[in-house]
């Protein structure tokens, strides 16, 4: 954060992520500015509707970070990760946050709303946010991430 400017996130997800995704919002309301890409209701949608759109938005607005919330967060992250210079992290504990972002410079948060309390994705979003990538050996590898021709 430069002075008063908020550090600005896409945050977006599909039916069984919305009410962890408000929450999240709700908590976090006067350290983040947040961009809602959706979903807006628990009314059932597509994961991938949500997933590709926050991917869309965060490269075309060149903004740094994301967070996308599903059931499982394997949907969502398989979706985010199809995207060049997208890594997305599905992130259980505190733990894998932190090491999602020093060893892989994560660039997009993943939950899953049915495998996570909403304590544990609290803890999460702090870790992600607050652990910063290494760098060095680390460079190497992401640097191959975009180099394969599938």
């Amino acid at each position: 954060m430069k002075g008063n400017k908020l550090l600005e996130i896409l945050i977006g997800a599909d039916h069984a992520g919305f009410e962890l995704k408000k929450q999240i919002k709700k908590y976090f309301q006067k350290s983040y500015n947040f961009k809602d890409v959706g979903t807006f209701s628990e009314k059932s949608v597509d994961y991938p509707d949500f997933a590709n759109e926050l991917c869309k938005r965060k490269i075309d607005e060149k903004l740094k970070f994301g967070v996308l919330i599903c059931g499982s967060g394997l949907g969502m992250s398989m979706v985010a990760n199809r995207h060049k210079n997208i890594r997305a992290a599905l992130c259980l504990n505190e733990e894998m946050a932190r090491l999602s972002r020093e060893h892989n410079d994560a660039n997009i948060l993943v939950l899953g709303s049915r495998l996570i309390s909403y304590e544990e994705a609290i803890k999460c979003f702090i870790m992600f946010f607050k652990s910063k990538f290494e760098g060095n050996r680390h460079q190497a590898r992401l640097d191959k991430f975009n180099d394969v021709n599938i």
